[in-house]
């Protein structure tokens, strides 16, 4: 597939799929999949003779699979399941099996671009992790939370690197986790370990860790912070300096923390998933500036609006365009955008969209049982069935709308300022 500047642009509706009736020999489909570019559609099918079968476009990949799960289109637009076959499982892609098979695996990463795929294994009681086919050539006792780099040449993985005996808390607290990449553990064990993450060239990890019962700090390339924290969050390599980002609690509340130094005031009740734009000069986080409300917060400062939930967090590259989402219990489901909420309220949102030209916001809502898109507060002129995650052109003047309607699959785009 084509990177989206070379994806069809031009104004209109096209049909991809016009029937989403079974197949003969197909017995029940499963949830249907969208390309990124709304060329393809794929679907994990049970067949009436037994086992499992994958469509793309209604043409059927050859062979079949006693099961089959996970189904995603990579950003490149090429449609991969975990499946399994005569008891062991690897993973499929555009019909074609990787030629190792594992005992297990699960939790499928994409590179940035697409180009390169990999998950989690698990061989004969041992955990690492495979890319484009191939395996690590160490394994470890436990794995967990794969990282894949954005070009996706590194992978990172949690992994237990010495043995434990039944209930020896002893041997725990002295730590026996840390992270692996490419295979090569660090050498500092620490109690615990959580979400490694890479900096922008791919070089370079940074990890949550947990140093005794109490105490956590921030690790990079295997060297913890020099300050211990009562609790972190993931931490976050800010794009153009290099430096890591992390929320921490101090005594007096959460704040956020730079290579160990604090930047934002410890002040809030909580503080984490935070995004930091490309040019690493706008750091946003969720916050609760009291208990049980929550809010967004940029460069330390809090936005006036409160919510009981506030999630899906977004920063544009330039910084400019900060959206996310708040709700009630789960449901009255608010845009919010720069610290105000769009007048709408939906039975339930997703993820916002920004372009990254034109400081567009487009967000799928959905609205009893039908979906649509709301761009810059506008609802969409239609609604659909079911409606996929929308997508700007480059120069931010078109958007790209994926539908099911009417038991087909549409294509649609439209101009922004007309969506």
């Amino acid at each position: 597939m084509h990177p989206p500047a070379l994806w069809d642009w031009e104004t209109g509706q096209r049909v991809i799929l016009g029937s989403l009736e079974r197949p003969e020999g197909v017995a029940w489909l499963e949830e249907f999949h969208v390309s990124p570019d709304g060329e393809r559609v794929g679907v994990i099918v049970g067949l009436e003779e037994g086992g499992a079968g994958v469509l793309v476009n209604g043409e059927a990949w050859e062979g079949s699979f006693d099961k089959a799960w996970l189904p995603q289109f990579s950003p490149d637009g090429r449609f991969t399941a975990i499946v399994q076959q005569d008891g062991v499982w690897t993973l499929a892609v555009d019909g074609e099996t990787w030629e190792e098979s594992f005992d297990y695996l699960w939790g499928t990463r994409f590179s940035e671009a697409g180009d390169v795929i990999a998950a989690c294994i698990q061989n004969g009681g041992e955990y690492g992790v495979c890319t484009d086919g191939t395996p690590w050539e160490t394994l470890f006792e436990t794995g967990s939370q794969c990282a894949l780099s954005a070009d996706g040449k590194s992978s990172a993985l949690v992994v237990q690197l010495e043995s434990l005996k039944p209930a020896d808390t002893e041997a725990f607290q002295k730590g026996v986790f840390g992270v692996a990449v490419n295979g090569q553990a660090w050498e500092k064990q620490f109690v615990n370990c959580w979400t490694p993450a890479f900096d922008a060239q791919g070089q370079r990890v940074a990890a949550q860790a947990r140093t005794s019962l109490y105490d956590y700090t921030i690790v990079v390339d295997g060297t913890p912070w020099s300050e211990s924290y009562g609790c972190v969050w993931e931490p976050r390599f800010n794009p153009a300096s290099g430096k890591v980002v992390a929320p921490v609690r101090l005594a007096s509340g959460w704040g956020m923390a730079q290579d160990g130094q604090i930047i934002w005031e410890p002040k809030f009740v909580q503080c984490w998933n935070h995004v930091i734009s490309q040019d690493g000069k706008t750091i946003a986080a969720i916050v609760a500036p009291e208990f049980g409300c929550f809010s967004v917060a940029v460069n330390g400062q809090s936005w006036s609006l409160r919510f009981p939930v506030v999630t899906d967090l977004v920063v544009s590259r330039d910084g400019a365009t900060v959206a996310a989402l708040g709700c009630v219990d789960n449901d009255d489901w608010q845009v919010l955008v720069n610290g105000r909420a769009w007048s709408g309220v939906w039975d339930m949102a997703w993820t916002p969209v920004l372009s990254a030209a034109g400081g567009h916001v487009a967000v799928k809502v959905r609205k009893g049982k039908r979906e649509s898109v709301v761009v810059d507060g506008k609802p969409y002129s239609r609604d659909f069935d079911q409606v996929f995650a929308p997508a700007f052109s480059q120069d931010g003047k078109k958007l790209l709308i994926r539908g099911i309607d009417k038991g087909s699959v549409v294509r649609i785009v439209a101009d922004v300022g007309q969506a």
